[in-house]
This record gives structure tokens, sequence and C-alpha cells, in this order.
């Protein structure tokens, strides 16, 4: 209820400060498909401008600034026409916003919005190679540190289960709403362990214990099965 009150605050706030040049504000992400964590998901935010100069962001700046203050993620603010533009760069993201999405204020511009697929399994495997990269090195800093492994892992397995759905997607078949059964449908496919992904999903979900996750063999399958993730998609 808290949150909510926050969002419908920035909200008034950024119509005031930009007036007729704010067109449309969406919530996207976990809040907006059910599977939000208090402890563990962000609240997003994306702001769809009519004109975004220089001017125009500097007076939604201190609106903007409020709302990062309580230490929620920056919103995205997109003028309307590129948005349309960059479908094609941000086919993933997109695709999950017209899909997922809840309107804040202003015409649903989403619903409709074509993304093109074409770069879209180049976007995956991209996205995929460089979290993974990222999980690498991130990992080297925290081994032997059993609290911070098992951080790394809960911090990192809601994006990796998006990028797991949009493997499903590129392979032509239709993902469901869960990121649990999108994990145990691609894991069937790639022949990886979903134990710990699983795992962790309801550590999020606050159904499990993080204590019960083995920061060793846990990393060690979790590591194995994005490897196997990122084989399918290069193979594709």
């Amino acid at each position: 209820m808290e949150a909510e009150k926050q969002i419908t605050d920035f909200v008034n706030s950024l119509k005031q400060a930009a007036g007729a040049n704010l067109e449309c504000v969406a919530l996207f992400g976990s809040a907006a498909s059910g599977e939000f964590h208090p402890d563990f998901s962000d609240i997003n935010l994306l702001c769809v401008m009519r004109e975004l100069s220089a001017t125009d962001l500097a007076k939604v700046a201190p609106a903007v600034n409020a709302w990062t203050k309580k230490k929620f993620p920056a919103p995205l603010l997109f003028p309307h026409a590129e948005l349309k533009r960059a479908a094609d760069i941000f086919a993933i993201e997109l695709l999950d916003i017209r899909d997922r999405h809840r309107i804040l204020y202003g015409e649903d511009i989403f619903a409709n919005l074509h993304v093109p697929m074409d770069m879209h399994r180049i976007q995956l495997e991209h996205n995929l190679r460089t979290k993974l990269l990222t999980l690498r090195q991130t990992y080297m800093q925290v081994v032997g540190d059993a609290n911070r492994v098992r951080r790394l892992m809960l911090d990192s397995v809601s994006n990796f289960g998006t990028l797991f759905r949009h493997t499903l997607i590129a392979m032509g078949e239709q993902p469901v709403a869960s990121k649990a059964d999108n994990i145990r449908r691609l894991a069937e496919h790639s022949q990886f362990d979903p134990g710990v992904f699983l795992q962790l999903l309801q550590v999020r979900a606050r159904t499990a214990k993080e204590s019960e996750i083995d920061p060793v063999t846990g990393f060690a399958k979790y590591l194995a099965g994005i490897e196997k993730v990122v084989q399918t998609v290069d193979s594709l």
C-alpha cells in the first residue's frame, strides 16, 4: 500500500512538471506481472513524452530525483517517436512491456506496439552472454562467502528467468506466466538441472529459506544451467 501511494505521488508530480508533454506512464516488470517480491524486486516505470529535449528533461528532473532518493530505480523516459523506432533494438524489453504492463496515466500506447522479431535472438544471446560474464566476474569476488554467493544468485535469477522465457520464444514456443514452469520446460530441452533455479524462486517468494541453498554445489549447477541455455540460443 505504501509503494502504491509513492507511485501515485510520483505520477502526480510528473504530470504537474511535464504538463501536456506527458503522454503515458506505465508500470512494468514483476510489479505488473504478479511476481513482485519486496526484498528483491524493483518498481519499474516507463514514461512516454511527446518531446524530450534538454529543457524537457530539466522540467521533470525534480520529480525524478525525488523518486530516486526514495531508493527506487530511475524511470525510463522515451519520446513517443523514438520508442517506436527503438523497438527492434529493445525487442526483449518492449515485448515484455507490451505483454505485461499496467497503465498509470494516459493512453495505452503499448497494447498495439509492433516489436520486430528479426533482432530478438541476437539481443537475447548478447544479453545472456553479458550477464554470464558479469556472473563469473562477481562470483570470483564473493567465492568463499556463503551469504554473498547466495545473494548473487538470488539477485540474478529473476533476470535469467526472463531471458529463459525469451529463449522459449526464440525457439518458437509459447511461454507461460510462471517463471518456474518456463525454467522446467527449458531445462528439459537444454538438459540442465533446474533444481537450484526453482529453489531460488521459492526463497524470493518466501516459501523456502535462503540458508537451505548450498553455495558451492548450488552455484555450480546454476552456472552450468545458464551455460547450457547460452549454447541453446547460440545453436538457433
